[in-house]
């Protein structure tokens, strides 16, 4: 296995491990996370700046090139705390700041396992591409397509979409020590679904973290968004994550 290969300059080739090739655009374009952090008091700055170093690599690849809102997810608060940012970039303006239910599979208030198979019922990490939306047994739903291979790869085959659920509300969460839990799929509280949906539908960004050291270290997308910040500041972002 090749060793990661960074040029010094970012509009430059990076080269991974797996192959993947990735031109990296410049960040003229983009808010940076110091600018977004502004409008989203509490939340992790490295977190969105991972994020949107990730969006930034997927779109150099050609996927999502015309995305222009980013949703983030961090799975490693209380479940019954607010820990769902949805961001419209071009305006550097929070939308939603919301709870999100991740899936049974991964564990309690604050879950710590996450999977990409089949009946796990866990949440999977990682970038998504949003897709078309439909009406399901949960109302209206939003369909994602996972980026990262082996990680979220499988959402699709999953069923693993935005969808709307009656158990995402503080009382329920005051009630059990923990929000109601999907079979996998982010869920948001049942009012804010469809003005949530409307927003984040037809190809843009969700990204779903947690400090899991695996997927930071291996996964294509995360160690091309950890090489573009360690070019930009200096330092690894990914190391200092996964150790919290």
């Amino acid at each position: 296995m090749s060793p990661l290969i960074v040029k010094a300059n970012a509009d430059q080739l990076v080269q991974y491990p797996d192959g993947l090739h990735v031109s990296t655009p410049g960040a003229g374009a983009f808010p940076t996370a110091q600018r977004l952090a502004k409008e989203a008091p509490g939340i992790n700055i490295d977190v969105l700046a991972l994020a949107l170093s990730a969006m930034r690599c997927a779109q150099a690849h050609g996927q999502g090139v015309d995305a222009h809102r980013l949703a983030v997810i961090d799975y490693s608060r209380s479940s019954r705390t607010p820990r769902l940012w949805v961001f419209d970039l071009p305006h550097r303006k929070l939308l939603f700041h919301e709870l999100v239910a991740h899936g049974s599979g991964s564990g309690g208030d604050i879950p710590d396992r996450f999977s990409n198979k089949n009946d796990s019922h866990a949440s999977s990490l990682g970038l998504y591409l949003t897709g078309d939306t439909y009406q399901g047994h949960n109302g209206i739903s939003l369909r994602m397509d996972g980026l990262e291979p082996g990680y979220n790869s499988a959402a699709m085959e999953r069923d693993i979409v935005l969808h709307g659920a009656t158990y995402v509300n503080g009382q329920i969460g005051s009630e059990l020590g923990r929000l109601g839990r999907s079979w996998g799929c982010p869920a948001v509280p049942k009012p804010l679904a469809r003005p949530i949906i409307d927003v984040m539908k037809d190809g843009q960004f969700l990204f779903a973290y947690y400090p899991e050291k695996a997927w930071l270290l291996r996964s294509s997308i995360e160690r091309c968004a950890a090489a573009r910040l360690a070019q930009e500041s200096n330092q690894s972002i990914v190391n200092t994550l996964a150790e919290r």
